[in-house]
């Protein structure tokens, strides 16, 4: 797919590489995503990727066809045991081009040889041939190189499961490494009414489409804890611009008692701390975390108190529950200050609807106003 876009937008394959991983990066600090400590890249590790296959090769749990080398999944008895799965099970062509030469539908290219009349941007020199690895090799060789005594926990969707996962074990305990991974965790898909969303389904809606239509990156995130991950989640516009309002309440409620807090230092409150993080050592269960830290904001307790439990909170949840809101106050200019202050006469005379109108007219060129026991503030939108 690089090779194909690299070619029609006349650019090469690491241009394109590298426009996605800054847009990549780029989304994980709207996110509010701290970046990894370590970030490897499959094209800067094919020496330890041909070192693996080298090793699996000398274990004789390979054969070479045609088109390249191949795992021999009938020398692995284990296969399958992550997804349940039958070898008998598995079907042809599912990611890619049927292979006749293969010896069982399960197998799975190590390393592919490039085409005789097509040279590709992306080919290297190997013990076998000019061509380029396979998917599932690149994983192992680099969580093996990081990571020598094994992986706590393994991400990925649901859909790696039944193939690239399973590949990842079978390649990991053939060259001796087992139980390499403690625990996976699979995060179910985003669907969009009526089927997945994807890259390959043409239908992605990105981060800035989001942000184009006035929604904060982080309603996103809102939206995502909502769900839990190992369940569906539906998106729709809808639920989205719902999520950036909801979450806007709660940075509007917490944001009014900044000031008054500021005063007070000390603990926070210890049985909703426990509540959160039960839920979250409970398979992540974000939406029950999420429900007690609304009941937090709720409950009557000091706000110097929550704002500490919230910080503790807001660790896990990165919604930025302290810190984003606090920035966004305005400096009212003199015409918005005689605008807030004819407001402020009108609600003390009860005249709610000129009240009305004025807010509308503040308010429409991005800004909102937020009232609190200590007046009103002005705040960016």
């Amino acid at each position: 797919k690089m090779e194909e876009r690299a070619k029609k937008e006349k650019k090469s394959a690491y241009d394109i590489a590298a426009f996605h991983t800054k847009e990549f990066f780029d989304d994980l600090k709207l996110l509010n995503i701290e970046p990894p400590a370590v970030v490897l890249k499959a094209t800067a590790t094919i020496d330890l990727q041909i070192d693996l296959i080298k090793k699996l090769e000398a274990k004789g749990v390979t054969y070479q066809t045609s088109d390249g080398i191949y795992f021999d999944t009938s020398k692995f008895p284990k296969y399958g045991r992550l997804s349940g799965q039958k070898v008998s099970d598995k079907k042809a062509g599912a990611r890619v081009e049927v292979n006749t030469e293969k010896k069982h539908l399960s197998d799975f290219a190590l390393w592919k040889f490039s085409s005789a009349t097509d040279q590709r941007q992306m080919e290297w020199p190997s013990p076998w041939g000019i061509g380029f690895p396979g998917w599932h090799i690149e994983c192992s060789a680099m969580s093996l190189k990081e990571f020598p005594d094994g992986l706590d926990i393994h991400c990925g969707g649901i859909d790696h499961i039944a193939v690239h996962h399973e590949n990842e074990i079978a390649q990991n305990e053939a060259v001796g490494q087992h139980d390499f991974v403690r625990f996976w965790m699979h995060g179910e898909f985003l669907k969009l009414p009526g089927k997945r969303m994807g890259k390959s389904e043409g239908n992605k809606i990105t981060l800035q489409e989001a942000i184009d239509k006035g929604i904060p990156p982080l309603a996103y995130r809102y939206l995502v804890l909502q769900a839990h991950y190992r369940k569906v989640l539906d998106f729709t516009w809808g639920s989205l611009e719902s999520a950036a309002q909801g979450l806007n309440r709660v940075w509007a409620t917490i944001d009014n008692t900044a000031e008054a807090s500021k005063k007070h230092r000390g603990v926070g409150c210890a049985e909703f701390e426990q509540r959160f993080a039960e839920a979250i050592n409970s398979d992540l269960n974000t939406p029950q975390a999420i429900a007690v830290m609304h009941e937090l904001i709720t409950f009557d307790y000091p706000w110097h108190a929550k704002r500490q439990s919230l910080g503790v909170m807001d660790r896990v949840l990165g919604l930025d529950l302290l810190g984003q809101r606090e920035t966004a106050w305005a400096n009212p200019s003199e015409q918005q200050q005689a605008l807030l202050d004819k407001r402020q006469a009108a609600k003390a005379t009860k005249d709610f609807v000129a009240a009305d109108k004025i807010r509308v007219e503040l308010e429409s060129p991005g800004f909102e106003i937020v009232d609190s026991a200590d007046g009103q503030r002005l705040r960016k939108k």
